[in-house]
């Protein structure tokens, strides 16, 4: 992408990729999705804000399943890596049908721009998986059997995570990760250097395109489930299937998904519905 962009073109990219810009009710999904949420930790049995790093925000929820072994399934909040309003406890509705199926459910939270680096953010999240990997047993959980999502920026963290050598992390199995599901994700983030976000993310092009998974070898060779809303921008659909192709091309089964009729924020809510397509998915990648 051209370092000098016109007005015009900036306009599009700011309308393509800022969802709250063409999502006028994006602070309505996200407070129901809270409040659905909250509904679920008041049902369903968790250990809430287990720290993993040494900052406030390193820390992670766990809804353990009652059985030992049990698949573990990741899932990584977005809010465009800055957001003060989206967080962990935003998607605890997700792991009440997952917890059901029989997995053992960790949702994680991290530091914010401009506190912090897109290259921290990951850094944290790296952090998480090797916290999760070395105690999730405790929890009824397999560190064998890994899986991760995240939605918006927590795609973005998702496949970094499945770009990642976890032998240079420690005494770590090469492919920590058994698949992963990254949601209306962002794969190449180079654009948002010229998007109004850039303000808080504040990005150079190395860190662009060091922090791109879409120009990475992936080091996780298990399936990959890549969703997005049937309604979204058309570089939110390039962003998924130029990513798809690039991991079909290193012979990883990608499968692309498109709910009919979704924008970035509808998609979330099927995380918590048992009978949606889209969370059967998910369930069915782990094996149950």
């Amino acid at each position: 992408m051209p370092s000098t962009l016109t007005k015009a073109q900036i306009k599009d990219l700011n309308l393509q990729y800022v969802v709250r810009l063409t999502v006028k009710n994006a602070d309505e999904y996200i407070e129901k999705s809270g409040r659905r949420s909250a509904r679920v930790r008041g049902k369903l049995k968790g250990h809430l804000d287990i720290p993993y790093g040494n900052t406030s925000a390193q820390k992670l929820d766990i809804f353990p399943t009652k059985k030992k072994n049990a698949p573990v399934h990741v899932f990584i909040h977005g809010g465009y890596w800055r957001s003060r309003d989206i967080s962990k406890s935003t998607y605890s509705h997700m792991a009440a049908p997952m917890v059901a199926a029989g997995a053992t459910v960790v949702l994680i939270d991290y530091d914010l721009c401009p506190d912090v680096s897109i290259t921290e953010i990951v850094k944290q999240t790296r952090r998480a998986l090797v916290w999760v990997y070395r105690n999730i047993s405790d929890h009824n959980g397999d560190p064998n059997r890994i899986y991760v999502s995240g939605h918006s920026a927590g795609g973005h963290l998702t496949a970094m995570m499945a770009a990642t050598n976890w032998t240079k992390e420690g005494r770590l199995p090469k492919g920590l990760i058994k698949g992963t599901a990254p949601l209306s994700g962002l794969f190449d983030i180079e654009p948002h250097r010229h998007t109004v976000l850039q303000s808080d993310i504040r990005l150079t092009a190395r860190e662009a395109k060091a922090m791109s998974p879409l120009y990475l070898p992936p080091v996780a060779k298990g399936p990959a489930i890549i969703c997005l809303g049937g309604a979204e921008s058309n570089l939110f659909h390039w962003q998924s299937f130029a990513y798809a192709a690039h991991l079909r091309t290193h012979r990883i089964a990608a499968t692309v998904i498109a709910t009919p009729d979704d924008n970035h924020f509808d998609i979330t809510n099927r995380l918590g519905n048992t009978r949606d397509p889209l969370t059967r998915a998910l369930i069915a990648q782990m094996g149950l």
